[in-house]
């Protein structure tokens, strides 16, 4: 899930330039070379992992593997440590700072993982993982290719993902309205819904990125994809496209007409909205593909009532309507560990085809980027159309938080918090991010 605080974010990539570059005093950018990616485990000694999996439903699946593991190479020890979505960030500049990864560890794409492979943290795994290896040819090229990096594999690619309006269909047939075609069409429908008894989209942005995912998605609709890519590197970033302006106040319209503004966005959590959806109080609610099968697992919300759709674009947007915000998410072998055959065997086991489909599959319903993981008959109805989505779109924007620099980012955030509040402009957030990213130059 998206990632999503980005103090943590930014205080992880400041550390990490200190750390991964900067350092001279035996840290762990200047340890002598890992060991061959290539060669034979030794099944032996303790594995540590770092993954996003913990609480439910996911947490189970990672414990299962590793028992099961253990049990085929007795010798062998797996450490997990298990972070949420949350807590991952600030559980990795912890460790990060302290040199201390784990043999593998959870990353996003973008600059996230860059700065990993940057500072000589990530262990180069072209060789075993490239798109012309036996393992490599086992995940979608679009996934693999997300975690390459001047032209060289570094991430082993978990599930993909993307970001899609899930909606109560019995919800909508009570209001008596259609799915929206148009950003237009969608907060026309709001006001019915409201009179139909429901709160028309749950949204809490305490945490901050979820505000951000809405933002990426109008930006890719609202501002050409040349000028829109350019502006995520403060090298070549202008960021005066008028489309920029056009997405924020789309975004301020959509809260304050379609979301519960009494109770205060930025102080309601992300899991309170996602709640508020599986128990029936609102009609719509802005999910990743990974959230899906947890909503009709934990509420009242059937199975059969649970549809999704794209955010629809704006009428006359002189972006891309057919760019879907979403992006794969996977694992960094440490560079540094002396475990990297033993930590890429462990991996290889994980995407094994089998489980593969375990992920993909109800209750966890993560769907894996293995190739022929996710179909009609292992996935859920929903996390099927929703990776077939993600897999049919041309281009796909990633989040926001991770895909730009932090000190970019982190503004994006504190902007997007101003704008709900109504204490920022759009053209005031704009200006702050401008002077962030010539600042980062």
């Amino acid at each position: 899930m998206r990632p999503r605080a980005l103090t943590a974010f930014a205080a992880l990539a400041g550390t990490s330039v200190l750390v991964l570059t900067g350092c001279t005093g035996g840290g762990q950018a200047d340890q002598a070379p890992a060991a061959d990616a290539a060669a034979s485990p030794e099944y032996s000694g303790t594995l540590s992992i770092l993954t996003k999996f913990a609480g439910d439903p996911t947490g189970p699946y990672f414990e299962n593997l590793a028992a099961e593991y253990e049990k085929l190479h007795p010798g062998v020890k797996i450490q997990l440590i298990q972070e949420t979505d949350q807590s991952i960030k600030d559980k990795t500049k912890t460790l990060t700072a302290s040199n201390a990864l784990p043999d593998i560890y959870f990353t996003w794409t973008g600059n996230w993982a860059e700065n990993f492979v940057r500072g000589g943290r990530a262990a180069d795994l072209t060789g075993v993982i490239g798109p012309d290896t036996d393992w490599g040819k086992t995940f979608s090229p679009g996934a693999l290719s997300a975690f390459a990096y001047d032209g060289k594999n570094y991430g082993i690619p978990l599930y993909g993902n993307g970001k899609f309006m899930g909606y109560n269909k019995a919800a909508f047939a009570k209001a008596g309205v259609q799915v929206p075609k148009t950003f237009e069409e969608l907060i026309g429908s709001c006001a019915a819904l409201r009179k139909a008894g429901y709160e028309p989209i749950s949204f809490g942005n305490k945490d901050g990125w979820p505000a951000l995912h809405y933002l990426q998605q109008l930006f890719a609709y609202n501002v050409p994809t040349a000028a829109f890519e350019a502006d995520l590197k403060p090298e070549t970033a202008k960021l005066d496209d008028p489309g920029y302006t056009k997405a924020l106040g789309q975004f301020k319209t959509l809260v304050d007409t379609c979301t519960d503004t009494r109770s205060g966005t930025n102080g309601v959590l992300y899991t309170s909205a996602q709640e508020a959806f599986a128990d029936g109080k609102s009609a719509m609610y802005y999910q990743e593909i990974l959230e899906f099968d947890n909503e009709t697992a934990k509420g009242k919300l059937d199975p059969d009532d649970f549809g999704i759709f794209q955010l629809p674009a704006p009428q006359g947007a002189a972006g891309d309507p057919s760019i879907v915000e979403g992006s794969p998410e996977g694992y960094l072998v440490n560079a540094a560990s002396p475990r990297v055959p033993l930590a890429i065997d462990f991996m290889k086991f994980v995407t094994s085809t089998k489980n593969a489909q375990v992920l993909s599959s109800p209750p966890y319903g993560q769907p894996s980027t293995v190739i022929g993981a996710v179909t009609p008959e292992t996935s859920s109805k929903a996390v099927y159309e929703g990776i077939e989505l993600v897999n049919k779109a041309p281009k796909l924007a990633a989040w926001l938080d991770t895909v730009t620099v932090p000190e970019v980012a982190d503004t994006w955030l504190s902007g997007g918090e101003a704008l709900i509040t109504g204490s920022r402009t759009p053209e005031q957030v704009l200006d702050s991010v401008r002077q962030a990213s010539a600042a980062a130059k």
